[in-house]
């Protein structure tokens, strides 16, 4: 996008600018050459989700793909050419080479958890705008640089929490913003499911079409072995945190959202390792302590009304009722009275025109999404610190202004880690 159709560009949303809520069926289809230019980087599973879901927008145009495995670049390619048949998406490697392209506005970043950070980091040092998927980080120390980088830049960045933009969401937040449960004082929050036993498979030569090099990245550098990588490296400690780490932010969303917690001061984690390679945890339980409220994780549902049959969920308790929700549905319960929602409590939260159209949008208004940065590093950092508790196999105390915890180099030691020399490109 040229300077001048960028600035063509921007006018159009004067109104998001101002504060007014853009709505799809208003949105008229941009002209070529006003669209907003993305480019994917990570095209696995939720890689192709990214693809299909911009490939829809009107405004957007779609300028290149990038994977270090070329078979899944081929394959997403081909995906690309039927749903635009006419497209001229450019094929990388190396995102690198995207984030050097200056005719790029924007990239969304589906790579595995430990490049998510590294990745947006340097694309808003590029003049890049980032939809990037979660967890955010790998670590407490890369959140901090995001933030601290995106503001400097001044760009946007949108978590990719799809759920957020749901209608259930939006009233669960509402309802409980409202008072109708009065002060909630605790919370659990559960999702069944763990690391499986992967077995005990030996080292390997990595195909010649994976650079397995670029896809470790700034982690350790190991053997290659198949079941470490592609979608089941989220059960390595080395690349992400397990079923948790991959689902914390989807549901702990609604708490943040409704109640937004602070002052946590303490966790404690304790879970299991499964049998065979994999290192994330079994299953993994932890308790939080923030100004005010308890916070519970569990794998299994709690056992309070409404709980068992829902594999994820979130349950607030409040000094007048209680309210149970997952990702599509609720029950309120007060004065021993169940019911699916309060009429009473007038809608004010404007809903979402959609999780992807809302970062266009925000772009276009240079104003923060839905799923803002600041939002999602204050609603990850629990998640980040109940694995440390679980990897040190005890309780920790945590001074929240200072973001360390009290007394413990040992736990200090695992907000950052040191990156393999070749691939820091931020510490």
């Amino acid at each position: 996008m040229n300077s001048l159709n960028r600035r063509s560009f921007l006018t159009k949303s004067a109104a998001g600018a101002l504060g007014l809520t853009i709505l799809p069926n208003l949105i008229s289809k941009a002209a070529p050459s006003d669209k907003l230019r993305v480019a994917h980087i990570g095209l696995g599973g939720m890689g192709n989700n990214h693809m299909n879901w911009f490939a829809k927008l009107p405004e957007v145009d779609i300028v290149a793909l990038c994977d270090l495995d070329e078979e899944h670049l081929t394959s997403t390619f081909k995906t690309l050419q039927g749903l635009v048949p006419n497209t001229k998406a450019k094929l990388y490697g190396d995102f690198r080479k995207i984030l050097d392209d200056k005719e790029i506005d924007a990239i969304t970043v589906a790579t595995p958890d430990h490049w998510h950070a590294q990745i947006a980091t340097m694309a808003f040092q590029a003049g890049k705008d980032v939809y990037g998927e979660k967890p955010l980080s790998y670590d407490i120390a890369e959140g901090q640089i995001m933030l601290k980088t995106l503001k400097k830049e001044k760009k946007i960045f949108q978590l990719g929490t799809q759920i957020h933009a749901g209608d259930n969401y939006h009233r669960v937040a509402e309802i409980i913003k409202s008072g109708a449960i009065g002060d909630v004082h605790t919370v659990r929050l559960w999702k069944t499911g763990g690391a499986p036993d992967l077995g005990n498979p030996s080292p390997s030569t990595p195909p010649s079409t994976f650079n397995y090099d670029m896809w470790l990245g700034p982690a350790p550098k190991v053997p290659y072995i198949k079941e470490r990588t592609h979608f089941t490296y989220r059960y390595f400690m080395d690349y992400s945190g397990g079923v948790f780490a991959d689902f914390w932010c989807h549901i702990a969303d609604i708490v943040w959202w409704s109640i937004e917690p602070k002052g946590l001061t303490s966790v404690s984690a304790k879970g299991e390792k499964p049998e065979g390679i994999a290192d994330a945890p079994k299953w993994l339980d932890a308790e939080m302590q923030f100004d005010g409220l308890k916070l519970y994780w569990t794998t299994e549902p709690p056992n309070v009304p409404g709980a068992k049959d829902r594999g994820i969920g979130a349950y607030f308790e409040g000094s007048k009722g209680t309210l149970i929700c997952d990702y599509g549905s609720m029950e309120i319960t007060i004065n021993g009275e169940t019911v699916k929602d309060i009429p009473e409590v007038p809608k004010t939260i404007v809903r979402s025109p959609g999780h992807q159209q809302n970062f266009v949008d925000a772009v276009k208004a240079r104003t923060q999404p839905e799923s803002n940065l600041e939002y999602a590093r204050a609603m990850t950092m629990p998640m980040h610190l109940a694995l440390i508790s679980y990897r040190l196999g005890r309780p920790l105390q945590w001074n929240a202004k200072k973001e360390q915890f009290i007394g413990d180099a040992e736990a200090n030691g695992y907000l950052s880690r040191e990156y393999r020399k070749e691939w820091n490109f931020i510490k």
